[in-house]
């Protein structure tokens, strides 16, 4: 009598600004360290992509502890962009990632002026290795740049336009969604030359302790991650992916296979894991497995068909 025959395995790779991804799974920025911090955790190689801490021209030692606090749901933090400088990734942190084979690398980058931005590119575009930047424009945790970027037209058109200019790879801008229209923000970061938008970044929010009446943060506002906003994130990116014609990277509280077909049907490419490795290093790993699963289980042969999936009549 003959086996039945095996199903093929669903085909989870995705595309965009062409770079090729695995699968849709990529790590957060500001959540997977440099990359190499997780390598003796996580199978970098099974991921889709990673993208590094926030990068800036110079070293930056962030805000003052404490700087994370834990939510129902979610999670607090104001770390402030803490990093090693842009020079020192390209020439401590890189070479150590293009050792390593079949992984997607992405640098987050971070200024508080446009002229900062292009130092920090201009440092980038030296180093090899890199597949596309990332444009936080988008922080609430300074006090300045950030998220005045992307919360202003004028001043995200501005600050897009300096970076197309210069890059020498992909760009793509991370919007905050503090901000009155996200189908606007993503518009105007399409039409200064973005060739793919992420989002959403942290809800502005802020915790304060009874007893002693003080905030329980140093920063006293943090931005807000994790569960609790994801169904917010998910209207964001339906409402931004229907304005744009580039692609659209999801993020948001995601901490389950579901969680990322529920971006996907929204109109995401792709989407970002970051506040589940928190509570479990090794969660976006076991995330991008559990979706393989998935697409077997629901009969789905290729994953980027989700995109824009939703049905809404």
């Amino acid at each position: 009598m003959t086996a039945p025959a095996t199903a093929p395995a669903p085909d989870l790779s995705v595309s965009f600004a062409g770079i090729q991804l695995k699968n849709p799974v990529i790590a957060a920025s500001g959540t997977f360290g440099y990359g190499v911090e997780f390598e003796d955790v996580v199978h970098l190689n099974k991921l889709g992509g990673f993208v590094v801490k926030g990068l800036s021209a110079e070293p930056m030692a962030g805000n003052p502890p404490p700087r994370l606090y834990e939510t129902p749901a979610g999670m607090l933090n104001a770390i402030g962009l803490q990093n090693i400088g842009a020079r020192a990734f390209v020439e401590e942190k890189l070479p150590k990632l293009r050792k390593m084979k079949n992984i997607v690398v992405f640098a987050n980058i971070f200024g508080y002026s446009r002229e900062e931005y292009e130092q920090t590119i201009e440092i980038l575009n030296e180093g090899e290795g890199i597949a596309a930047y990332e444009l936080n424009v988008s922080c609430p945790n300074t006090s300045a740049g950030g998220i005045h970027f992307g919360g202003d037209p004028r001043a995200l058109d501005e600050v897009v336009n300096t970076a197309k200019r210069i890059s020498r790879r992909p760009l793509i801008v991370k919007l905050s969604p503090n901000v009155t229209s996200i189908s606007q923000m993503a518009r105007v970061a399409q039409e200064a030359g973005a060739d793919a938008i992420s989002l959403v970044n942290t809800f502005v929010a802020m915790a304060i302790d009874p007893e002693t009446r003080r905030p329980r943060i140093a920063n006293v506002t943090a931005g807000l991650s994790g569960p609790a906003i994801k169904p917010i994130a998910v209207r964001m990116v339906y409402d931004a992916a229907r304005a744009v014609s580039i692609p659209v990277i999801g993020m948001g509280g995601i901490s389950t296979a579901a969680d990322v077909v529920e971006f996907m049907l929204a109109g995401a490419t792709a989407v970002q894991i970051g506040t589940a490795s928190y509570w479990d290093p090794v969660a976006t790993e076991k995330i991008a497995t559990e979706l393989e699963s998935w697409c077997v289980l629901h009969h789905i042969e290729r994953v980027a068909a989700l995109t824009g999936g939703v049905v809404t009549e």
